[in-house]
């Protein structure tokens, strides 16, 4: 059944810009609807629509800093229809509005991300060590820039509850983290390569624990080590603006948004 899964991810990548409903992907790979949508999402950590709209979002964000197309016609471009949904969405997944995501490559080189910590808005602690594989290590050069973040779903979308940027790879430590059951994301960066680079990078490196972290009172320390390696064509594509979490600009703009 993974090789059905993956077919379908490949499937919706190439459709991704395509009015592309369940039913198309199902029919695709010789699955019912149902039994597509489940499977996909326990291999996969997102269901179908859900991993539509993140590759549609992914191209959303190179055609915001490869073209001056206007945002309507982006959003048109990349399968929707109404901007205020399209524009809503891309923000809730990235993190910054679409006209924003445009401004981030100036932003970044006047204020480039930093290692720093967001500590959450509770008593618990998530540590851990991340660790590159070998591919990963040749894609990315030398000091990777290493995010790591907790998220209350098994894909990094939004901001983390809790969240840091490692200046390598390494040991990180995330705190503040509220009761409740979370997973452990990370992505690794080239530090070295500029702001449109780290923004839409060529090769995504990512990983996440496997296990979901419950925090609670009884259990308020936990830990997770992760592993990063090079993405797949499969792959579900990191959506947030990484380098904005780690700049002192971007995230004094987004407080007065």
């Amino acid at each position: 059944m993974r090789e059905a899964v993956l077919s379908a991810a490949r499937f919706i990548t190439t459709h991704a810009e395509e009015p592309l409903g369940l039913g198309d992907v199902a029919d695709h790979v010789g699955y019912s609807p149902f039994h597509l949508a489940r499977t996909f999402t326990r291999e996969l950590g997102m269901p179908p629509c859900q991993y539509l709209t993140a590759r549609r979002f992914e191209r959303t964000k190179q055609l915001l800093l490869q073209t001056d197309e206007r945002i309507i016609d982006i959003c048109n471009a990349v399968g929707f229809s109404a901007v205020g949904t399209f524009t809503s969405r891309f923000t809730a997944a990235v993190g910054t509005t679409p006209v924003e995501f445009r401004r981030l490559p100036d932003v970044l080189t006047d204020s480039p991300p930093r290692p720093t910590s967001s500590p959450g808005a509770g008593a618990g602690t998530v540590m851990g060590t991340v660790r590159l594989s070998p591919a990963a290590q040749v894609a990315l050069g030398p000091d990777p820039a290493v995010y790591v973040g907790l998220f209350p779903k098994r894909a990094a979308r939004g901001f983390p509850i809790s969240g840091t940027l490692l200046a390598e790879p390494g040991d990180f430590l995330l705190t503040g983290v509220p009761a409740g059951t979370y997973w452990v994301m990370s992505s690794a960066l080239p530090s070295r390569g500029g702001a449109a680079a780290q923004l839409i990078p060529g090769r995504t490196v990512a990983g996440a624990c496997p296990r979901a972290v419950r925090v609670s009172a009884e259990a308020p320390v936990h830990h997770r080590d992760v592993y990063l390696d090079l993405g797949q064509d499969w792959s579900p594509p990191v959506l947030i603006a990484l380098p904005a979490l780690a700049s002192a600009d971007a995230q004094e703009r987004r407080r007065h948004r």
